[in-house]
C-alpha cells in the first residue's frame, strides 16, 4: 500500500511540474490580436469654399469626366421658315357691292395686267350709285339755269339781292353733290348709263393665285367671313417668314444676308435678306417672328413652301463647352473646373447660345481649362451638403 501511494504521489507531482513548465514557457509570448472584421473605412471628399477635393483613389473619381474648353468657331444656325406672298405686291379683290356673278374672266395661274377685268357682276347697289350720279348732274344743270335767270332778274332790278344769294348757294350745293356722286360711281368703274354692271378689275399686274367665285353666285359683302374673290400677286419676289428661337436672336440683324434651302432643290441655296424682326416672343411657341425677302424671277419657289433659313453665326470671343457641363442653381449658371489632384472648383459663368449639345460661354472660362462634363450634378450635391455641414458645425 505504501509503495502504491508513493507511485501515485510521484506521478501527480510530475504532472504538476509539466503543467507549470508549459505555463511558464508560454508566458514569454503575446497573444495575437483579434482579426479585424468588416471593410476598411472610406475616405470622404472635403469641401473648402467652392472647391470639392477627393482623396487619391476615391471611387467617385471614376464617375467624373472632364472635357477641354475650346474656342468658339464660326458655325451656321438653321431656322424653320415658310415662303409666303409679298404683301406689298399682293392684292385681294372683294366686291364693293352686293350682286350676282354674271361672267368670270380670270382663272388661277393666269397672268393679268393692271386694270384687267377678272369678273363681272350684276349689282342693283351699283345701279343706285349710277342713278345718284345722274340725278346729281340733273340737279346741277337745273341750279345753273336757275342762277342765270335770277341773275338776269337781279340785274334788271326785278329780283332782290337775297334771291341771287340763294340761287348761288343752291348751285354750290348741287356742284358738291354732283362731285360726290360722280366720284363714287367712277371709283367702281361705272359709266354714265345706269346699267348695274360692276366689273371687278385687278389693281396690279401679276398672277392669279386664288379664286373663290362661281358663276351665278350671289355675293353679300356685308356678310362676315367671306374670302377674297381673287388673290393676285407678283411672284417675282417672295417673303420668308422665319421662326427664331430666343437663343438665336443674336445672329439676326435687319439687312443681314442668309441662305434659303428647300427640299425641292437640295443642291441649291437661294440668297435672301432680313427685312424685319418681331418685337415680342410668342408665348405659345416661344419664338420670335422675323421676315425676309427672296428674289424669285425664275419662279422656282412657290408660296407656302417650307424652307430652312441658314445664318452664318460667326461671333468671335468666348469659348464653348458641352451643354451638360453648365448648371443653373441658386439663380446663376456655374461650371466645375478640374484643378487636378482630385480638386474641382465651381466657377460662375455667363452662357450664350446652345446648339447641337454644346453651349457658348461668354465669361468665366478660358481656353485650355478642363471642365466636368459628366458628374457635375454629383459635385453640386457634395458642395451643397458639405456647406450645410460646415454651417451646422
Amino acid at each position: 500500500m505504501r509503495r502504491a501511494s508513493r507511485r501515485t504521489g510521484a506521478a501527480g507531482w510530475i504532472g504538476v511540474c509539466l503543467c507549470w513548465a508549459l505555463a511558464s514557457g508560454g508566458c514569454g509570448e503575446k497573444a495575437p490580436p483579434p482579426a479585424a472584421s468588416g471593410p476598411a473605412p472610406v475616405a470622404k471628399p472635403t469641401v473648402t469654399g467652392s472647391t470639392v477635393t477627393f482623396p487619391a483613389g476615391a471611387a467617385q473619381l471614376a464617375s467624373l469626366k472632364s472635357k477641354a474648353v475650346v474656342a468658339r468657331e464660326a458655325r451656321t444656325v438653321e431656322m424653320t421658315a415658310r415662303l409666303v406672298w409679298d404683301e406689298n405686291r399682293t392684292v385681294r379683290v372683294f366686291p364693293p357691292f352686293a350682286g350676282r356673278v354674271v361672267r368670270i374672266a380670270g382663272q388661277v395661274g393666269e397672268s393679268v395686267r393692271a386694270g384687267q377685268v377678272l369678273a363681272t357682276l350684276a349689282s342693283p347697289d351699283l345701279g343706285q350709285a349710277q342713278a345718284d350720279a345722274g340725278r346729281a348732274r340733273a340737279d346741277l344743270a337745273l341750279a345753273e339755269k336757275n342762277l342765270a335767270r335770277v341773275r338776269e332778274l337781279h340785274d334788271n332790278g326785278v329780283a332782290p339781292r337775297k334771291d341771287l344769294v340763294q340761287a348761288e348757294a343752291e348751285l354750290a350745293r348741287a356742284q358738291a353733290e354732283m362731285q360726290r356722286a360722280d366720284s363714287r360711281a367712277r371709283l367702281y368703274g361705272a359709266g354714265s348709263a345706269v346699267d348695274q354692271t360692276l366689273a371687278l378689275k385687278s389693281p396690279l399686274a401679276g398672277v392669279i393665285v386664288e379664286r373663290n367665285i362661281n358663276p351665278g353666285q350671289e355675293l353679300r359683302p356685308d356678310q362676315g367671313g367671306m374670302p377674297a374673290l381673287f388673290v393676285v400677286t407678283d411672284p417675282a419676289r417672295l417673303w420668308v417668314q422665319v421662326d427664331v428661337h430666343e437663343q438665336d436672336l443674336s445672329v439676326l440683324a435687319k439687312g443681314a444676308a442668309f441662305r434659303l434651302r428647300v427640299a425641292t432643290y437640295p443642291d441649291i441655296s437661294f440668297p435672301a435678306r432680313v427685312e424685319a424682326i418681331g418685337d415680342f416672343v410668342d408665348p405659345q411657341t416661344r419664338v420670335v417672328r422675323a421676315r425676309g425677302a427672296v428674289d424669285n424671277v425664275d419662279r422656282r419657289l412657290k408660296g407656302e413652301m417650307l424652307a430652312t433659313a441658314v445664318f452664318e453665326a460667326s461671333q468671335p470671343g468666348g469659348v464653348e463647352v458641352p451643354a451638360r457641363a453648365v448648371l443653373f442653381t441658386e439663380g446663376s449658371y456655374f461650371a466645375f473646373v478640374d484643378r487636378g489632384g482630385g480638386a474641382f472648383e465651381r466657377v460662375q459663368v455667363v452662357p450664350g447660345a446652345e446648339r447641337a449639345g454644346k453651349i457658348a460661354v461668354l465669361r468665366g472660362l478660358d481656353v485650355g481649362q478642363q471642365v466636368v462634363a459628366d458628374g457635375a450634378i454629383l459635385l453640386q450635391q457634395l458642395l451643397r451638403t458639405g456647406s450645410a455641414k460646415t454651417e451646422s458645425e
